[in-house]
């Protein structure tokens, strides 16, 4: 799986082929390491506890919305604050 969809046997030969054919070494450079930073100053992680229940809310409200767990919560987060 990759995030909430399964993985295809068309999207793993796809994968495959990209490989076998051989990645631009420069263009991978290029985009850096790990993830795109959000802003000037760093992250924090934030372990949250939450019931069955808001998981299946977060994750319908993500889906609906075709965001991450943790772009919805970003997002709930700055209307509350707003």
């Amino acid at each position: 799986m990759v995030g909430d969809e399964q993985v295809t046997d068309e999207q793993i030969q796809q994968w495959a082929d990209e490989a076998e054919a051989g990645y631009d070494v420069e263009e991978l450079k290029r985009r850096g390491r790990g993830r795109p930073g959000r802003g000037a100053g760093p992250m924090q992680v934030i372990a949250v506890r939450l019931t069955a229940e808001e998981i299946a809310a977060l994750d319908a409200y993500a889906q609906r919305e075709h965001l991450s767990r943790s772009e919805a919560i970003r997002r709930a987060l700055a209307g509350y604050a707003a």
